[in-house]
């Protein structure tokens, strides 16, 4: 089932059988949330901080990325990446904890939030920014106080205004340059811009207490057999007689460079790791790698190391 997005709209763009919840380690959703029969459980300052304190905890606690967040009064808006962990568990432990809170305070009972929330699996490579700003400009649409700087969206972040690791946004503002000044200047710029539309890839309303979870697997996009990075990394490292701890440290040799290269082309074809996850594993920042899969970034020995890993592979 696809969504296509545009003027802050949701609209069919065809409609199928609801397919079972998606899983895979890299996934982006855009997650939205919203008070129990449209209740401002966000109103005041206090309750948008402990929200964000809620996220933070579980940010670091199950591993998933955020590049960004709007909360609003009634509902808020998340944009974040899975890995291990689904976005049902995620989701959950992070409405009840702020639920149980939300009801200690104020002595009551019941439901916080809509027993289902929206989450729309969501093409990164294509849409990421437009995701970004889409949710940054909420409150401008919503004609709030501070308008896009408003203080409970993630903007301020990106602007530098705000520091902290909440929102991870180097890979987004990698899509602007390296420098991180000129990336800020020029995101500012695209901010400015009109919002393109937004295709997703499919839409689920998801409950609140949901736990179970259907994993399924990526056949279609990886051909060949799963092969874990590590895995990929300690057999390169063997063969090539580089160690890891070389293989990171963003060494200038040609050999080690080519080496690094060649893990990242392989883990399209063997891993199921987003560019992000794979940055962090080599030391790279993630536009690097979305250089070097696009072919930006071209090796010496890059081939030839690339067919000694097939060959000694396939003979495994």
């Amino acid at each position: 089932m696809k969504y296509l997005l545009t003027d802050g709209r949701i609209t069919w763009v065809n409609n199928m059988a609801r397919k079972p919840r998606i899983h895979y380690s890299g996934a982006l959703y855009h997650v939205m949330v919203r008070g129990n029969n449209g209740e401002k459980v966000l109103l005041e300052e206090i309750h948008k901080r402990k929200y964000l304190d809620v996220l933070a905890f579980y940010k670091e606690k199950l591993y998933f990325i955020l590049y960004a967040f709007c909360i609003m009064d009634n509902h808020a808006h998340l944009l974040l990446e899975v890995d291990e962990v689904p976005l049902s568990q995620i989701m959950q432990r992070i409405q009840l904890v702020y639920t149980q809170w939300f009801n200690r305070k104020y002595d009551r009972t019941g439901h916080v939030f809509q027993q289902r929330y929206k989450a729309l699996l969501c093409d990164k490579e294509n849409y990421l920014m437009q995701l970004i700003k889409y949710i940054h400009n909420n409150p401008v649409k919503a004609n709030l106080d501070g308008g896009i700087d408003y203080k409970w969206s993630s903007h301020a972040y990106y602007t530098g205004k705000k520091t902290g690791n909440i929102v991870d946004r180097r890979e987004a503002l990698g899509f602007f340059s390296e420098n991180r000044a000129r990336a800020i200047k020029q995101y500012l710029q695209f901010m400015e811009q009109e919002e393109g539309e937004i295709i997703y890839q499919d839409i689920q309303d998801i409950d609140e207490d949901e736990s179970e979870n259907q994993v399924v697997n990526r056949g279609d996009i990886k051909p060949a057999r799963e092969i874990n990075i590590d895995e990929i990394i300690e057999k390169f490292c063997a063969y090539e007689h580089v160690t890891v701890s070389e293989l990171t440290k963003k060494s200038k040799t040609q050999k080690v460079s080519d080496v690094r290269k060649a893990i990242v082309l392989l883990s399209e074809k063997y891993c199921n790791i987003s560019n992000t996850l794979l940055a962090k594993k080599l030391n790279l920042s993630p536009s690097m790698i979305s250089k070097i899969k696009s072919g930006e970034s071209k090796g010496v020995f890059l081939n030839d190391v690339i067919l000694k890993w097939e060959q000694i592979n396939n003979q495994a």
